[in-house]
């Protein structure tokens, strides 16, 4: 019961346990996550202990680090730093590679489409207009919740002498993850769905493999 970020931040911490996602002030919070309200709960929770209510599987992003910890994201993950200084990192897509520096790389899920890989993509869209090169951004009306593939966005990346701006947009699947190496000596930092007390550590020689996560969030409708 909450907003539709607290949906997001539970349904990662979960494993198949479905979320009965409750609005307890519609005129207050728009309710993308959240089907159902107050008065509904106690026929809800009928139907899904009889099993017959409707229940979506949603994709999830994952971060794993050559450490051993991973980080779930529902909505997005985040690569960067804690700060504004630039982000440093070697980016490996398929046979691909490239040295960048960046304001950080965003990655999300279907489920997370409508936030911030949208507005980034509202961006590139308004520069290509202003240069006379409009950008589609219908390719998320095809981008739904249980989509078996992620999209991955660098933000503001800066092509130098010793860095390049190339790998900037793609999918990500199974058979294509992403591969990064860090090279920021302190600061850098992995977190999802905007919660950056919850993170991991991205320093320096530390590698971090983006892929589709091996669990879904499940999500009463």
């Amino acid at each position: 019961m909450g907003q539709d970020g607290l949906v997001a931040n539970t349904l990662k911490y979960l494993d198949g346990q479905p979320v009965i996602a409750v609005n307890p002030d519609p005129e207050r919070w728009e309710g993308v996550l959240l089907p159902f309200l107050v008065e509904d709960v106690s026929k809800i929770l009928g139907d899904v202990f009889a099993r017959t209510c409707k229940i979506r599987a949603i994709t999830m992003a994952k971060a794993e680090l050559n450490n051993g910890q991973a980080l779930y994201g529902v909505n997005d993950l985040f690569i960067g730093t804690k700060s504004h200084v630039s982000a440093h990192y070697q980016i490996h897509v398929g046979s691909k590679n490239e040295q960048h520096s960046s304001s950080g790389i965003i990655v999300s899920t279907g489920l997370g489409s409508t936030g911030w890989l949208k507005s980034v993509l509202a961006g590139a869209s308004g520069i290509g207009k202003a240069l006379g090169k409009p950008f589609q951004t219908s390719l998320l009306a095809k981008f739904q919740w249980e989509s078996d593939y992620l999209y991955y966005a660098v933000r503001e990346p800066f092509p130098s002498k010793s860095s390049d701006a190339e790998l900037v947009f793609g999918q990500i699947s199974d058979k294509n993850p992403l591969h990064l190496i860090s090279q920021m000596p302190e600061n850098g930092v992995i977190f999802s769905d905007g919660i950056e007390s919850d993170f991991l550590e991205f320093n320096s020689g530390m590698k971090a493999v983006i892929t589709l996560a091996d669990k879904k969030g499940h999500l009463v409708i």
